[in-house]
């Protein structure tokens, strides 16, 4: 464990696995979701496994997030993908990295995709969508709601949130009530350059977006498949929001699997953009999978 300054913030981060440096290894970048989530969530699910597989693991929470510090204002979504990048620079990682996504986690792997796509050899997503117009108006209705519940009828959300959730699940939606309360996260996050179609249509980086069946998300996994050149889709049946925390094993499988498919010997070739392990690159998958 280890707290760097980061774009002149303390940031929380976590490493598993051989370390950066080893010869054709590979690093996985895992980000996690808004306001009630931090690197805890890949910690106790699929980063050791991931550590286990040979991977140089890399996890850190969010400006705002976990144990990471938490200024008043600088919540925009570039930000946080400013802090990515400052972050590899800051661990010198040499060459592309796997970027794993869970839900905001996801969003700020696709901005970070679509800036520096020759840092990227793979993506990675779990109910999580890249930043139009449609997810500003979600999470702007989403903060609303929290800052609302947090501010005027916060006894009475967590007495409920404790007794239908647990006692966990409250302790976080405690948590997430002061970062809106306290900062600037609910007026910014959404201020932001949004993604067109023609932008996403321009991303040639592998991209698995992983969605639960009854998730109100899953409706991404047909129109990212459709837009992005080189996409597989898969329909996890029986979960919601929370496939990573509920099917760690689902997601464990697919996302090596996915990072094998798209890993090369020296992380990339030439021009940034990755190659199979016979140094042909990879072809388009805009397959749909429904995993039982």
């Amino acid at each position: 464990m280890a707290i760097i300054d980061v774009a002149g913030v303390h940031m929380h981060v976590q490493r598993l696995g051989p370390g950066g440096g080893r010869p054709g290894g590979d690093t996985v970048v895992l980000l996690h979701g808004l306001l009630t989530d931090s690197l805890a969530s890949y910690y106790f699910t699929v980063a050791p496994a991931f550590a286990a597989a040979g991977l140089d693991v890399v996890m850190y929470d969010h400006r705002g997030h976990g144990r990471s510090g938490r200024p008043a204002t600088g919540y925009g979504l570039e930000r946080f993908v400013d802090d990515l990048g400052a972050l590899l620079d800051r661990l010198e990682i040499p060459g592309p990295v796997h970027l794993v996504g869970n839900s905001f986690g996801g969003t700020v792997s696709f901005g970070y995709a679509l800036r520096r796509p020759d840092r990227v050899a793979s993506i990675s997503v779990v109910e999580s969508e890249p930043a139009t117009a449609s997810w500003a108006r979600k999470i702007a209705g989403l903060l609303d709601r929290v800052r609302h519940e947090m501010t005027v009828n916060e006894t009475e959300a967590l007495d409920w949130i404790a007794t239908h959730r647990g006692g966990h699940t409250a302790r976080l939606a405690r948590a997430a009530g002061r970062l809106v309360r306290d900062t600037a996260i609910a007026a910014e996050v959404t201020d932001c350059d949004l993604v067109t179609e023609d932008a996403l249509r321009s991303l040639d980086r592998p991209v698995l977006a992983v969605y639960g069946a009854d998730s109100d998300l899953c409706e991404q996994a047909p129109w990212l498949g459709s837009l992005l050149p080189r996409c597989r889709t898969v329909v996890v049946p029986g979960h919601e929001h929370s496939v990573l925390v509920e099917a760690p094993g689902r997601v464990r499988d697919l996302v090596l699997g996915w990072i094998a498919e798209n890993a090369s010997p020296g992380g990339g070739d030439e021009d940034g953009r990755d190659t199979g392990r016979d140094g042909r690159r990879a072809a388009a998958v805009p397959v749909e999978v429904n995993v039982p």
